[in-house]
């Protein structure tokens, strides 16, 4: 689980609210979401990574506008069914979930212009949310799909840690259905090495007081990529975390409103 936490830490650093949507997809009609389509997408991404330089780009910007159609199309299906369990996110576009393909270089060692991998962000909100999100990250040999609140503000963190003292069974409760364990084993996030200010070591869920970020998720084989049961799966997925998500949605919603506070 650790590799893809590394990728969510390269994809946040900084924050979301620095991230933009960049360049541009085709408008050309597109072929409905396959198995195809989607391998195209993975095929694409693994020359991009051997070939990660503007001239090669520039001679396969086509290529480059038919995997992110394709892309734009899963996030679309996407949207379209999370709406059902997550009504927030009606008023989001595919656009305002997908990252965009150049990579920041100005202060990085890695001069690399683009990402190897594509991503997208559901969040009541959009990428600027401070609240949970479900996160898709397609990369060949590296796709995977997480949840969650990874870390989070400090202001955020101190929110989150109080509502799991009120209401720590219940996030136990959450991770501990057999469902979850089975899908993702665990919740997911570095910790403290000691007991968080404010709290006591000897308190029933120390070990949640202690994360820093609070995150399921789980690896996808290429061959699931282009399954014609992708989107089933990813779904069943966010339906798995849907409860973590609410659970963390209500630390932060509950301490914005006041509501829960003494």
């Amino acid at each position: 689980m650790l590799h893809w936490l590394l990728f969510l830490f390269i994809i946040f650093s900084g924050h979301p609210k620095k991230i933009a949507f960049g360049l541009q997809y085709s408008r050309k009609p597109r072929q409905p979401l396959n198995s195809v389509t989607m391998k195209e997408v993975l095929e694409f991404l693994q020359q991009l990574e051997q070939n990660n330089n503007k001239e090669w780009m520039d001679a396969n910007r086509q290529r480059y506008q038919h995997a992110r159609a394709a892309f734009h199309d899963l996030v679309s299906e996407l949207l379209k069914q999370l709406v059902d369990i997550e009504p927030g996110l009606a008023p989001l576009r595919p656009q305002d979930c997908i990252f965009r393909q150049n990579r920041d270089i100005r202060f990085s060692a890695n001069k690399n212009p683009y990402k190897i991998h594509m991503a997208a962000y559901f969040a009541v909100g959009g990428k600027k949310s401070d609240g949970p999100a479900y996160y898709l990250h397609i990369q060949p040999g590296e796709n995977f799909i997480g949840g969650g609140i990874y870390w989070p503000a400090s202001e955020t963190l101190k929110k989150i840690r109080q509502e799991i003292d009120y209401s720590g069974q219940e996030l136990a409760a959450i991770v501990d259905e057999p469902a979850f364990k089975h899908q993702f084993r665990q919740l997911e996030g570095e910790k403290l090495k000691s007991s968080p200010k404010d709290y006591s070591k000897e308190h029933p869920y120390i070990e949640f007081l202690k994360m820093k970020s609070f995150i399921a998720g789980h690896g996808l084989t290429d061959q699931e990529v282009i399954s014609p049961d992708l989107l089933t799966h990813i779904m069943g997925s966010f339906r798995l975390m849907k409860p973590l998500n609410d659970f963390l949605a209500r630390a932060v919603e509950e301490s914005e409103s006041g509501e829960g506070l003494l």
